[in-house]
């Protein structure tokens, strides 16, 4: 389910009312703690935390035009999706994760493989997804990207 906002102003005015001010919030905690070098804007009908083209011209290989997508938060039909790509390329980040939601959380961790799902807004374990946030640099993301690039076409 994307949106079709073309800026975030329009976006966060979709959401719907019972779910202002969890995803309020789970934003201004990526924000918050969004390593320097990453940027906000809409990406694939979500609100996106991007390397630019200015950091990485190369951008993301499926579409190169489009900048390397790093996290994305969507209002979806039946939960709020919190997609963090540095999840689906570190087994390292992935299991530190893992391991640490059942201490900020008493529900049971929905996920895919970089898709985290919060059925119930209340439950977004916030100092969590702040601390994963301040986990990886933009330089640290774009390398770990290349190395797993380089990977797959072996």
């Amino acid at each position: 389910m994307q949106s079709k906002a073309t800026d975030i102003e329009t976006y966060l005015k979709e959401l719907p009312p019972e779910r202002v001010v969890s995803f309020n919030q789970l934003r201004e905690t990526i924000c918050k703690n969004l390593p320097k070098g990453f940027k906000e804007e809409m990406s694939y009908g979500m609100i996106g935390y991007v390397v630019p083209h200015e950091i990485f011209p190369a951008g993301y290989h499926v579409n190169p035009k489009t900048p390397l997508p790093f996290v994305n938060i969507a209002s979806q039909k039946n939960f709020i999706a919190f997609h963090h790509m540095g999840l689906y390329g570190s087994k390292k980040l992935l299991d530190w994760f893992v391991g640490e939601y059942p201490k900020h959380s008493k529900t049971k961790l929905d996920m895919g493989k970089a898709c985290v799902r919060f059925k119930k807004p209340k439950h977004i374990p916030f100092e969590l997804i702040g601390e994963l946030m301040r986990k990886v640099s933009v330089d640290e993301y774009v390398s770990n990207y290349l190395q797993l690039l380089k990977g797959s076409k072996k």
